[in-house]
C-alpha cells in the first residue's frame, strides 16, 4: 500500500507541473460538479463539494471555474451533463489488479476508451467482482509533511477516526474509514493544520512487489487510462520500492 501511496503522492506533484495541467482541471471539475449535484451548491452543508472545492483550488483551479461548475452541478446555471459513476475492472501486466472510475454521460464511449487504453497497454479486461474484491473503500486525507510532525497530526486525528497515519517522506498519508474522512479532515482543520486533500478512495488490501519493467508497462497503462477524458480515478495493487522508483528515475 504504501508504494501505491507514494506513487499516488509523487503523481499528484507530476500532474500539478505537466502538460497534462488541462486533464486534471477538466477531472476536478467534474467532480464538484457531480458532489454539487448529489448533495447541493452549499458547500458548507455539502461536504464532498467542500473537499472536491478545496482539491481544485490546491490545483490552481481558477475560481470562475470552480463557482460555475458548483452553478451548472446545482442547476443554478444551464449545461451540467447528467454524469454517471461507472466502475470497470482489470488486469494490468504481470497480474497487477485495476479499479477503473469513469465520470461519464455516455457509457458505450467510457467502455469503449477503456477497452482499448488496457487491451493497447498489455492488459486484460475482467468480469465485475473479479478484481474488486481487493481493494476497501477508505477515507484518505493528504497532509504535507510542511504542515506538522507525525505526532501532532496523530494527536489531532485519532479522535477522530483515524486508523492509521503513514510518513510518505514528503507528504503524511492519514487512514480511514471512508464515513470517517469528513471527521478526520475537520480534526486537522480544527487543530490549525493544514492539508492538501481529503477524499474517499480505494486502497488495496495485499500488494503486489513489481520489478521496473513491470513498474514501467504498468505506468504506461495507466497513464493512457488517465488519458482518457472518461476515466475519473485508476487504482491498482502493485508496490513499487524505492530502489525501483530510483531506477525508474534514472
Amino acid at each position: 500500500m504504501s508504494g501505491h501511496s507514494k506513487w499516488a503522492t509523487t503523481k499528484h506533484k507530476k500532474a500539478v507541473i505537466d502538460s497534462r495541467r488541462g486533464k486534471l482541471f477538466a477531472k476536478l471539475i467534474k467532480n464538484i460538479e457531480v458532489a454539487a449535484r448529489v448533495g447541493g451548491g452549499d458547500p458548507v452543508g455539502n461536504p464532498t463539494l467542500y473537499d472536491a472545492i478545496q482539491k481544485a483550488k490546491k490545483s490552481s483551479v481558477p475560481n470562475d471555474n470552480i463557482d460555475r461548475a458548483v452553478k451548472r452541478g446545482s442547476g443554478a446555471e444551464a449545461g451540467g451533463a447528467d454524469y454517471q459513476t461507472i466502475m470497470y475492472e482489470g488486469y494490468g501486466p504481470n497480474g497487477v489488479a485495476l479499479l477503473i472510475e469513469c465520470l461519464s454521460d455516455n457509457r458505450n464511449r467510457a467502455a469503449s476508451e477503456v477497452r482499448v487504453a488496457v487491451t493497447r497497454n498489455g492488459g486484460t479486461m475482467a468480469d465485475p467482482g473479479s478484481v474488486s474484491y481487493l481493494f476497501n473503500r477508505k477515507g484518505v486525507v493528504i497532509v504535507p509533511a510542511s504542515a506538522a510532525d507525525e505526532d501532532a497530526i496523530l494527536d489531532a486525528v485519532l479522535e477522530a477516526g483515524a486508523e492509521e497515519v503513514n510518513n510518505l517522506g514528503d507528504t503524511f498519508e492519514i487512514v480511514s474509514e471512508a464515513t470517517d474522512v469528513v471527521a478526520v479532515r475537520t480534526a486537522l482543520q480544527s487543530a490549525g493544520i493544514d492539508y492538501d486533500s481529503a477524499e474517499a478512495t480505494f486502497v488495496p488490501t495485499m500488494s503486489v512487489d513489481v520489478d521496473a519493467d513491470t513498474a514501467r508497462k504498468v505506468f504506461n497503462l495507466i497513464e493512457a487510462l488517465e488519458d482518457s477524458d472518461e476515466v475519473q480515478n485508476v487504482y491498482a495493487n502493485f508496490d513499487v520500492s524505492d530502489e525501483v522508483l530510483a531506477e525508474l528515475d534514472a
